[in-house]
């Protein structure tokens, strides 16, 4: 699967459906490839969004703070 996303990522042109047939062989479903193909897809924008508009990354101890926010709070 994720040799298929990197293609769909890096070298769409190369995209056909024997590529995935190939995952689908694997006992992956359609619905997986489907869903894995609109995740990468959003992060493809967010990611060139990013890299249009100049966003940066908060420094490392940001995700730990929040990552025991939300361990203690949950997401609500």
């Amino acid at each position: 699967m994720l040799g298929l996303l990197e293609t769909f990522t890096l070298h769409p042109e190369q995209l056909n459906t024997s590529g995935i047939l190939a995952v689908l062989a694997t006992g992956v479903t359609r619905e997986a490839v489907r869903d894995a193909f609109y995740v990468a897809f959003l992060f493809n924008i967010y990611d060139r969004l990013a890299d249009t508009l100049g966003w940066e990354l908060p420094d490392a101890s940001y995700y730990l703070k929040a990552g025991q926010r939300l361990l203690h709070h949950g997401y609500a």
